[in-house]
């Protein structure tokens, strides 16, 4: 019970990043106290997660990579998340920056003011366009379905008429005509 006690004592408390550039895989393993393959095993299962890599194949993480990188400890050590979970939770939180993970965090409200400008209405050349490539998408649909009934139809084999007895060449008296 103690021991469980210190893990979680020791999971809430963020570690410090230092103040640089880039971060080498040993760096990263030491601020999140993580072994390095558990590192590489999760940059193969979290897509959010790739660190550069210098000219001769070592890995240089950025300071949002290891931000990444303690977020998703958090999520699988101390929230319980499974790898799937958390590599949901982490895309949900991508997709809705506002929508925050975990009962650490509160969501705050936010002000989304119209940034960009809105999208003119469509004109007669975009609606023709639209119109020419949904014709050309269900012409090669109606192709596929065709190709693929083909391909699904049985084959007819047709069995080639074979001689039963074939004609042997009269022998020849010596090995080497003249």
């Amino acid at each position: 019970m103690a021991t469980q006690l210190a893990q979680t004592r020791a999971l809430d408390t963020t570690p410090a990043i230092p103040d640089r550039l880039y971060f080498k895989i040993g760096d990263v393993a030491r601020i999140a106290d993580l072994e390095t393959y558990v590192l590489r095993f999760w940059e193969s299962q979290f897509p959010q997660l790739h660190p550069n890599k210098s000219g001769t194949g070592q890995r240089l993480y950025r300071r949002r990579d290891v931000e990444l990188v303690l977020e998703i400890k958090r999520l699988v050590y101390a929230d319980g998340y499974t790898l799937a979970g958390a590599r949901n939770a982490l895309e949900q939180v991508h997709r809705h920056p506002a929508a925050q993970i975990g009962p650490q965090r509160e969501v705050q409200p936010t002000l989304q003011m119209d940034s960009q400008p809105r999208l003119p209405l469509m004109t007669t050349a975009s609606t023709q366009r639209l119109e020419s490539v949904a014709a050309s998408i269900s012409h090669i649909r109606a192709e596929l379905i065709e190709i693929a009934g083909l391909l699904g139809a049985p084959a007819s084999h047709q069995p080639r008429r074979r001689a039963r007895m074939t004609a042997l060449p009269a022998p020849v008296a010596s090995l080497f005509p003249s």
